[in-house]
């Protein structure tokens, strides 16, 4: 059975047509989650992709919109390949991820996908606490500069980058990366993914079912 899963998260058309898009610290995250799937792929593992909605939101989340599909450029899925949606930040809380990846013996887990620090970094978290071996590819993940808490709600991408108070995409992945590492997850490249070599450690059990 599969006992390594790579979890693909949120990498879907809603964040391009958003204004903020243009801030994007990795706009071809694409081309970097495609060559784990190939990697993943290639090795036996499973690949689960997770998409966000709101429904009834009337936003870019919303099915509705017609962006909640995956980002152009991205692999497609293949039949197998279980798809998940989500309505909460982490990918496990409002789905069956964990029965999914109990179903497939799963272990260990990678995650990548938008953004960094929200989505990707509460889905480690979680994961980590389920039991589950985290591996967060930090490089293929993405973010924005995050506005202070006391700018407006409706900020330009033009007024975020001048308010010196905006905290920079460079330090929001720098502080997920602390936040993680040594306790939640391993961080890791997609070349030291994709470059692992036949010596590494053979994957934890999969965790048992929460009762």
């Amino acid at each position: 059975m599969t006992q390594r899963a790579l979890i693909v998260i949120d990498v879907q058309e809603s964040f391009r047509v958003r204004p903020l898009w243009r801030l994007i610290d990795n706009p071809d995250i694409a081309d970097d989650v495609n060559r784990l799937v190939d990697h993943a792929r290639g090795n036996g593992d499973l690949v689960v992709w997770v998409l966000h909605q709101e429904p009834g939101s009337g936003d870019v989340f919303d099915p509705a919109s017609g962006h909640v599909r995956y980002l152009d450029g991205l692999r497609a899925p293949e039949d197998g390949e279980p798809e998940i949606r989500k309505t909460s930040h982490n990918a496990f809380t409002t789905t069956n991820l964990q029965q999914v990846l109990t179903e497939h013996g799963v272990g260990e887990l990678a995650v990548c996908g938008i953004r960094t620090e929200q989505c990707c970094e509460t889905t480690a978290r979680l994961g980590s606490d389920l039991g589950y071996q985290v591996t967060f590819v930090v490089d293929a993940t993405a973010t924005n500069p995050i506005a202070h808490p006391d700018a407006p709600a409706d900020i330009t991408p033009e007024e975020l980058v001048a308010d010196p108070r905006t905290l920079p995409a460079a330090a929001v992945v720098e502080r997920t990366v602390f936040a993680l590492a040594h306790r939640f997850a391993t961080i890791a490249t997609v070349d030291e993914v994709v470059g692992a070599d036949a010596s590494k450690p053979a994957p934890q059990p999969a965790p048992e079912p929460v009762s």
